[in-house]
């Protein structure tokens, strides 16, 4: 499989965290997308999408909003009024917002696969009588995801 990842028997190994990390990118341009905002804000609030700091180590976002820099999504400046040392405030380019859609379109996509296999699968399933198990009762490892 992709990336590496094997299955190692019930309960063991981790979920696809590596998927889940290209999912920040959009989560940030989201964030972003409702207003400027400081790196550690940005790393706080991703937790509303779904993705809390267990899941996302900060680095992981820093590196996110570096490349999109470097990519012309977002651009940042150096906030130096108030108390305590500069801060580095995002803002969403006018191609950021495009690459946000680029992204919803994609997502919507996956949604529609994701929901046709999901519904072909629970059918199987019934038909076959099996127990179709909850993803809380089989997923109980750790989802950080790290630089």
């Amino acid at each position: 499989m992709p990336g590496g990842r094997r299955w190692r028997g019930r309960g063991q190994g981790r979920p696809c965290a590596h998927r889940i990390s290209r999912f920040v990118e959009p989560c940030l341009l989201l964030l972003l997308h409702q207003g400027d905002s400081h790196g550690y804000d940005l790393v706080e609030r991703i937790e509303n999408l779904g993705l809390g700091q267990e899941v996302v180590d900060s680095s992981v976002a820093y590196r996110y909003l570096r490349e999109m820099e470097e990519r012309g999504f977002v651009t940042s400046t150096w906030e130096t009024e108030g108390s305590g040392p500069p801060r580095r405030v995002y803002q969403l380019t006018a191609e950021g917002d495009r690459y946000l859609a680029w992204w919803i379109a994609g997502l919507r996509e996956t949604r529609t696969v994701l929901d046709r296999f999901l519904e072909a699968y629970d059918e199987h399933m019934k038909l076959e009588g099996h127990f179709i198990p909850s993803v809380e009762r089989t997923i109980d490892v750790d989802y950080r995801i790290t630089g």
